[in-house]
């Protein structure tokens, strides 16, 4: 009791305060995500995301040359193909731009691990993750045959040089079914990030202009998980690990911390948190107007995932926060 405890003693000096710190962030802790366009020396900026581009492979590999001198381990890589058709031909084709994205950054940076973000969306000319029943503008996404032709894209990625595979759709049975198809490809060693996880959420708006994503009609409440479900992310994540996820992913992360914490205390894999497109475009908004310290708001919010029990974190702050944590 007061006075004989004082917990301010341990919060004299800073370094002080470092060595009592119960939870510490490094670069190590980060992932960062990539779009890769067709053309060369393109860098356009995502309208709704300041700081972030859509880049053309040679811009890619430069990023990721920058990406690993930061000591940040990894990248995800995103695509927005030429042309998209109902059968998204571009996800799983040899010359797929996340194809070549990865191929390149193999070749310029072996030792940088290179995630291919696993999805259907941004290569349908409908924008949903997968077959829609012909006719149907709800967009109820057709689950078994849609397993199909993440097969083939998960085969076609880790082909190119891809070190993960991270299915993102939501599709009942996809972890199963792709690590069956990389099994039987001969990349049995090639692990799988599972978007476990992933909540019908209103955060993903500047994505959907960064990926080019948007469907054309109806949403994605029929596979994407409610934001009111705790207990189902749970099951979700128990399948997964069933079917033979290597590591799960919770997204978003902002509002979801409850939701990493439970995983993290209810399974022995590695938990991912992706910090999604809104909650990258709020704090940037913000710290434009001088209304927050951009550097403490997103030091204190990515160590906030790790805290809540996050052992990887995928965000758009990647290399300004590698920069800051350096100095």
């Amino acid at each position: 009791m007061f006075p004989t405890h004082r917990p301010r003693r341990l919060r004299n000096t800073d370094l002080l305060r470092q060595m009592v710190r119960e939870t510490t962030l490094t670069p190590k802790d980060l992932i960062y995500p990539l779009f890769a366009v067709p053309g060369n020396s393109v860098a356009q900026e995502v309208r709704s995301m300041p700081g972030v581009y859509q880049l053309s492979v040679d811009k890619i590999v430069d990023e990721a040359k920058a990406v690993y001198d930061l000591g940040i381990p990894s990248i995800i890589l995103f695509g927005i193909p030429d042309t998209k058709d109902n059968e998204a031909t571009g996800a799983w084709h040899d010359c797929g731009i996340v194809q070549k994205a990865a191929s390149a950054v193999k070749a310029a940076v072996p030792d940088l691990v290179v995630i291919a973000d696993t999805c259907l969306c941004e290569y349908t000319s409908h924008g949903h993750c997968g077959y829609l029943e012909v006719g149907d503008l709800s967009g109820r996404v057709l689950n078994d045959p849609t397993l199909e032709l993440l097969k083939k894209t998960a085969i076609s990625q880790a082909q190119a040089g891809a070190d993960i595979i991270a299915p993102s759709g939501m599709m009942d049975g996809f972890v199963m079914t792709i690590r069956e198809a990389l099994d039987g490809a001969g990349f049995e060693n090639t692990p799988i990030l599972s978007y476990a996880a992933k909540y019908a959420s209103a955060y993903y708006g500047p994505f959907r202009d960064a990926a080019e994503s948007t469907p054309q009609f109806g949403d994605r409440r029929t596979y994407q998980m409610d934001p009111g479900n705790s207990r189902e992310a749970l099951k979700e994540v128990e399948l997964d690990i069933a079917e033979g996820a290597d590591m799960v992913m919770v997204k978003p992360a902002l509002s979801y911390m409850d939701i990493i914490w439970r995983i993290k205390q209810a399974t022995n894999v590695p938990v991912a948190a992706y910090n999604v497109s809104g909650e990258y475009a709020m704090v940037k908004a913000a710290a434009l107007n001088d209304w927050i310290d951009e550097e403490r708001v997103v030091l204190e919010t990515l160590t906030s995932f790790k805290r809540a029990g996050a052992d990887l974190i995928l965000t758009y702050h990647a290399k300004d926060a590698a920069h800051w944590l350096q100095r």
